[in-house]
């Protein structure tokens, strides 16, 4: 070896040991800010597991409603030879291309456990919004809020307190959240996530972006829209970028909640029978191990190989929410200080949409998962020694599913080497030496940005403040051509407590116009974008937000904002004495009955007026 290539091997090296004492320090002080709660939340799964099984322990009424639906054979079995029974959570709709499959799952279940001498029963199905629906709409208010109405319907689903395991047949974007917040509730049963698939793909998503973005400028009419759109959403599955949907499935995988493989198997696959089938058989095998009860394989560690996965792979914001709220489900305590820290240590090994051009179909022939997790592993980047659903440690994920000529499910290690290095990279030779997150701190706040998608002359800005305190005036504002400037976009009472914090995806062709035309814009809210926001500069989740005490309330419009990236600096460039003398605004009434009434708005007054901070969780269970 020469001495110029001791010397990178030696500094990778050196990088590479602070990557992994960095993971291990993070994880330490996560297990040490939460000992008091994790140690509660683990004796009380330990007592409720402690019970007798329900048809033995319940009366005699209660356990005939549960099982009179049962082919006597298996309610006997059930009562007298106390075979198990595996209660089934489902979200499947016909709205939710990713769910529609999911239809036939529960009879596929239920033949599976017959001839393991189990039953299977629907315990209950939750709601499944599709953002891309709502997208813009008042829907989208009740969009975050759905996923505690998900984790309250997954608990009212398992209350009936007759199973003895559990399956989770969710996929999208509030959906998998939910589901696991309510199945950690009810820890003490071994749970397993079913996956569908993605869809094939259809029109690549850099060319729907184009034809959105060619919309917004007036080149291209409905028509035309309208068939791009149809183009790119034409099947069963989840959407193909890489947005909180397919970031779900990914970090499923990193966490041992799924069979290995299992996410990105497209919903006719011949293989995806064999999986759901497999899964059944899998959580029967999980009973009586107290190790395998979920509430014990979603640790510490589990939770940290989540986050690393999300930056690895340039995964959703959206997560940045969801995951705090699903640590603190299982007594775990995280914040966005964490994710900074982990992406400043963790490599992008990942180039999918919208951080690329590839889609989840590309990213699973180019290794997918397995790939993932096995880079990951082979750096010490995740931590190993985890149970999983398939296994004693992480390495059991890095292997994908295959059919035998009888049609039985073999498991085959993943190769080393990516399939596709323009899609996956190892963690040794990524796309970036940094994840695709970075947190902002100011005068303004506290917000994340997303990165790996922006190019980097656009990571800083600074430029006046144009604000709207609605998604709709900045629209109305592009339409009648305000915008052709420097600016950053102040949008401001998005946040949980003044209208449940929607997306504000339908900005992204506006700005990205504005932005393809050289002007430097960017966005802060205290919203969010959606898992597929891409190459415009956004600051968001801002808290606190503008309704509560957020600085966000006092920006005026003319005030230089500055964002800076690479120092993580969210800045409202105006003199302290001078903010100190301002009045925060307020919404106008008119806003006010707008985003609390019509569409079921009222149904979740509630939950506005409860819940936390984007940065505690969004939670209104707590």
């Amino acid at each position: 070896m020469t001495g110029a290539n001791s010397t990178e091997s030696c500094g990778y090296d050196g990088r590479r040991n602070d990557m992994k004492d960095t993971i291990s320090l993070i994880t330490d002080r996560i297990r040490a800010r939460s000992k008091t709660e994790r140690a509660e939340y683990l004796a009380k799964i330990a007592k409720v597991a402690a019970r007798r099984l329900g048809p033995q322990r319940m009366g005699c009424a209660n356990v005939a409603h549960a099982l009179a639906t049962l082919p006597e054979k298996q309610r006997l079995a059930v009562l007298d030879e106390r075979a198990p029974n595996v209660g089934v959570v489902t979200a499947f709709n016909d709205v939710l291309s990713a769910h529609h499959p999911y239809e036939g799952y529960p009879a596929i279940l239920r033949d599976e456990a017959q001839k393991c001498g189990a039953s299977a029963q629907v315990a209950g199905g939750v709601a499944a919004m599709c953002d891309g629906v709502t997208q813009g709409y008042p829907g989208m208010e009740l969009s975050l809020f759905s996923r505690d109405t998900i984790a309250m319907s997954t608990a009212i689903a398992l209350s009936h307190d007759v199973f003895d395991a559990a399956l989770m047949l969710g996929i999208c974007d509030k959906i998998v959240p939910g589901m696991l917040i309510g199945a950690l509730h009810f820890g003490h049963l071994p749970t397993i996530f079913i996956p569908a698939g993605p869809m094939a793909s259809g029109l690549s998503n850099s060319e729907k972006a184009k034809v959105r973005e060619e919309h917004a400028k007036g080149l291209v009419g409905r028509d035309a829209l309208m068939n791009a759109e149809m183009a790119a959403y034409h099947g069963a599955g989840t959407c193909t970028f890489y947005g909180t949907a397919n970031s779900n499935q990914m970090l499923l995988e990193a966490m041992g909640l799924h069979l290995a493989g299992a996410a990105f198997v497209h919903p006719n696959d011949p293989r995806r029978e064999p999986l759901t089938r497999a899964a059944l058989r899998a959580v029967l095998a999980l009973r009586g191990d107290p190790a395998a009860q979920i509430g014990a394989i979603v640790d510490e560690r589990c939770i940290v190989n989540a986050m690393v996965a999300l930056l690895a792979t340039g995964g959703s914001t959206n997560h940045l929410i969801h995951w705090v709220a699903v640590a603190r489900a299982a007594g775990i305590i995280i914040d966005w200080s964490d994710f900074d820290a982990l992406s400043k240590a963790v490599p992008l090994v990942a180039r999918v949409y919208p951080n690329g051009e590839a889609d989840v179909n590309d990213f699973e022939r180019a290794g997918g998962p397995a790939f993932v997790l096995r880079t990951l592993l082979d750096e010490g980047l995740v931590h190993g020694d985890v149970r999983t659903v398939q296994g004693d440690s992480l390495a059991s994920q890095c292997r994908t599913p295959a059919l035998e000529r009888d049609g039985s499910l073999a498991w085959t290690w993943v190769g080393e080497k990516s399939g596709d290095e323009r899609v996956l990279r190892s963690a040794s030779a990524p796309f970036s030496a940094t994840g695709g997150m970075v947190l902002l701190e100011g005068n303004l706040g506290r917000a994340v940005m997303k990165v790996s998608a922006v190019p980097e002359d656009r990571w800083v800005i600074e430029a006046p403040a144009i604000v709207f305190d609605a998604q709709m005036e900045l629209t109305k504002a592009f339409e009648r051509g305000e915008l052709e400037r420097d600016f950053v976009a102040v949008v401001r009472f998005q946040g949980p407590a003044a209208n449940g914090m929607p997306e504000l995806h339908k900005l992204t062709p506006s700005l990205s116009v504005l932005q393809s035309k050289g002007f430097r814009v960017a966005l802060v809210t205290d919203g969010r974008m959606s898992g597929a926001s891409g190459k415009v500069p956004a600051a968001i989740h801002t808290s606190p937000e503008a309704l509560n005490g957020g600085m966000l309330a006092r920006v005026r419009d003319g005030d230089v904002i500055r964002i800076d990236a690479h120092r993580g600096v969210l800045e409202l460039c105006v003199d302290e004495g001078v903010l100190s003398q301002r009045v925060a605004a307020e919404r106008s009434d008119e806003r006010k009955t707008e985003h609390e009434s019509g569409f079921g708005r009222e149904l979740f007054a509630g939950m506005r007026r409860n819940v936390t901070s984007a940065e505690e969780g969004a939670i209104t269970w707590r």
